[in-house]
């Protein structure tokens, strides 16, 4: 038992230490692909990241009334739980370098008039999914929609403007197959991608199941080519699941018709010392973490992420969420929904997940 912890530590050790080195060298294959897309060019050309700047107080926000939106669920709906507080909900995304466009939900409908759009991946694209839907029907009201929920895929339609809003729930991207021996992960297959083709936007996230063990771990084991084994190293894992997730998008992704983001690492804030609070959590949290720098700085799972994406024939986006997202230790749920416990994963809507919508809008307009 002291020598497998010993080899798994030695394994960790030098995935951070390879990864850590190729952070830079990451950093700059990847700003090649932001220059292929149209909005990313024009950011750079105007000196400006609209991932890196302050949260600043704005009496104007929320985006829309929680109690209006049809789309919610309980796991997210702080006010509908009493939660007591105000403040988090006042926060808009400041850059440093320029200005955000407003969110504009007609424009938005308009441009995407017809067209289909499916978030892939956990309960963080739930988050997301539930949250866009939420700032379109704010500026359509009374336009008819249409909410059809199941397991595996959801969909919110605008049916005034025929836009689709679709859900495909698969929280690694790879295959998770039952067999004789158990539920297997798959870091080498990606059966499931077939249900992704046709779309004109495709908006990827994968991280937060990577982590889970013990009884929260969906699968019993996990097989990586020819090889079937227990468990592994899960920032291996990761890189190895990402790498045919990128594979697939090589092979099957045409952008002359199908737009690509991933949605970035969205971060947790159960332990305080992240923060420089050790006996903290979320609980409790009303205003966001204010220095220049989060303490517990880039998470591997970025940087493994953006190696991934360097290496990405095809042009995809990142919508770079982690570190604003880090700051806002005060926006989860914590005990107001029905999470059943303390939930500093998900993000109370309207809340944090708006902010990355207002990013995306101004990725794609």
């Amino acid at each position: 038992m002291k020598f497998m912890f010993l080899k798994s530590a030695v394994v960790f050790f030098s995935f951070f230490v390879y990864f850590s080195h190729q952070k830079t060298e990451a950093s700059h294959e990847f700003d090649g692909h932001f220059r292929n897309s149209t909005s990313i060019a024009r950011e750079l050309a105007s000196n400006c990241n609209i991932f890196r700047g302050k949260w600043v107080y704005d009496s104007s926000y929320p985006l829309y009334d929680y109690s209006k939106c049809p789309f919610i669920d309980a796991e997210f709906n702080c006010l509908q739980y009493k939660r007591p507080d105000k403040l988090y909900l006042k926060y808009r995304w400041q850059p440093f370098s320029c200005n955000l466009p407003r969110f504009n939900g007609l424009n938005f409908l308009e441009k995407w008039r017809g067209k289909k759009i499916m978030f892939v991946g956990d309960s963080l694209s739930l988050n997301m999914w539930e949250s866009l839907g939420c700032m379109l029907h704010s500026w359509v009201p009374n336009s008819r929609t249409s909410l059809i929920r199941k397991t595996g895929l959801s969909e919110i339609v605008f049916l005034d403007y025929n836009v689709r809003l679709l859900l495909y729930r698969t929280p690694y991207l790879v295959d998770m197959v039952k067999e004789n021996i158990g539920t297997v992960l798959k870091l080498d297959s990606i059966r499931s991608g077939d249900a992704w083709r046709g779309m004109d936007l495709l908006i990827f996230n994968s991280w937060h199941w990577w982590t889970h063990t013990g009884s929260s771990q969906p699968w019993d084991y996990i097989q990586d080519g020819k090889n079937v084994q227990k468990d592994m190293n899960r920032l291996v894992a990761y890189y190895k699941g990402m790498t045919t997730w990128a594979r697939w998008v090589n092979r099957n992704v045409d952008p002359s018709k199908t737009k690509v983001i991933f949605q970035g690492i969205s971060p947790t804030h159960y332990m305080g010392r992240e923060w420089n609070a050790p006996s903290q959590s979320c609980a409790a949290q009303t205003q966001p973490f204010f220095g220049t720098r989060y303490p517990t700085g880039t998470p591997l799972s970025w940087v493994i992420m953006n190696k991934v994406l360097s290496r990405i024939k095809k042009p995809v986006s990142l919508l770079d969420i982690t570190e604003l997202s880090q700051y806002r230790k005060d926006a989860h749920p914590t005990y107001y929904s029905d999470h059943h416990g303390l939930d500093c994963s998900h993000w109370c809507l309207p809340g944090l997940p708006d902010t990355w919508n207002e990013l995306l809008y101004a990725l794609l307009f």
